[in-house]
């Protein structure tokens, strides 16, 4: 009679797992099938039951512009000395929602669907992920009707290729990082409740922390000139990643369209690979600390 210590000897130890036990964002690769099931389950439910559906994708990033641009372009003549301070406003506004939605959604992803965390293991990353795909699912409207603006004001005859490169660095940069983020504090968010607080503060602060509503020669000005600071704070300004992805997304749909564009920042090239590198470090912190929390999960929910 074989004995079945020989069976499981001959079979290697790779093909068994610990149960319960991930490997990471390399499972979300493996279980591909599971997450565009959570995409498309986040993509078509967003807008059940209503009227409007996916034209809330244009009107609310249209009134969120509005305000802005009526509020602080016309009433405090903020766009003084940049022209074109409409599609220069919309292009880093566009970025700011795609980073404050994948963001926070990854936070509460885990929460969000604590039912399937108690009950059944997969891997829990594949929230976060999914989150920040769905947020750029909804991002493409508004990039697509910021193109709309750009190519009747002649966009096409201005752009080049490093104008198209930088928009898809501008939205690598923002998705890694937003995906950090939320694997960060989502997973310190299933003990501790407060970190969505802190992750709303974040994002009311993001949008004035870059250089969407203003120049970023405005800020250099300010940190320079009045308030006598030097040049490396101006430099390590412009090394948020969300800074520098702003920047990117200028680069590539305000400076074609404006002749009278203010100088490009000085290092645009080397901050981005620079901002890319500290999206990546963030992200696989927020992997680090993720899978250190993650056995606690189903307990702490």
């Amino acid at each position: 009679m074989t004995d079945t210590r020989d069976l499981f000897s001959a079979v290697p130890r790779s093909e068994f797992d610990t149960p319960g036990k991930s490997r990471g964002l390399i499972d979300v690769v493996r279980w591909r099938y599971l997450l565009r099931l959570l995409i498309r389950t986040g993509v078509t439910t967003r807008y059940r039951n209503s009227v409007l559906g996916w034209t809330w994708s244009y009107v609310r990033p249209a009134a969120q512009f509005l305000v802005f641009w009526v509020v602080l372009g016309l009433f405090l003549q903020m766009d003084r000395g940049i022209e074109n301070y409409a599609v220069y406003l919309f292009s880093g506004i566009v970025v700011i929602n795609l980073f404050s939605e994948g963001f926070k959604n990854a936070t509460t992803s885990i929460v969000g669907n604590a039912a399937l965390v108690r009950k059944v293991f997969l891997p829990r990353q594949l929230f976060a992920v999914s989150a920040v795909v769905v947020a750029f699912v909804h991002f493409l409207p508004q990039a697509a009707l910021l193109l709309l603006v750009c190519l009747v004001l002649g966009w096409i005859v201005n752009v080049s290729i490093l104008s198209v490169l930088a928009i898809f660095a501008g939205m690598a940069i923002v998705m890694v990082f937003a995906l950090g983020l939320g694997l960060l504090f989502g997973a310190i968010n299933v003990r501790y409740r407060d970190a969505e607080n802190i992750v709303e503060l974040m994002l009311l602060l993001a949008t004035w922390a870059s250089p969407v509503l203003y120049s970023w020669t405005q800020v250099q000005d300010a940190v320079v000139n009045v308030l006598g600071w030097p040049q490396w704070v101006v430099e390590l300004y412009m090394l948020n990643p969300i800074t520098q992805a702003v920047e990117l997304f200028h680069y590539a749909f305000w400076r074609p369209v404006t002749a009278g564009a203010f100088e490009i920042p000085p290092g645009l090239a080397w901050n981005t690979l620079a901002t890319f590198v500290i999206a990546v470090a963030t992200m696989l912190l927020g992997q680090l600390v993720f899978r250190r929390l993650e056995g606690r999960f189903a307990q702490d929910l």
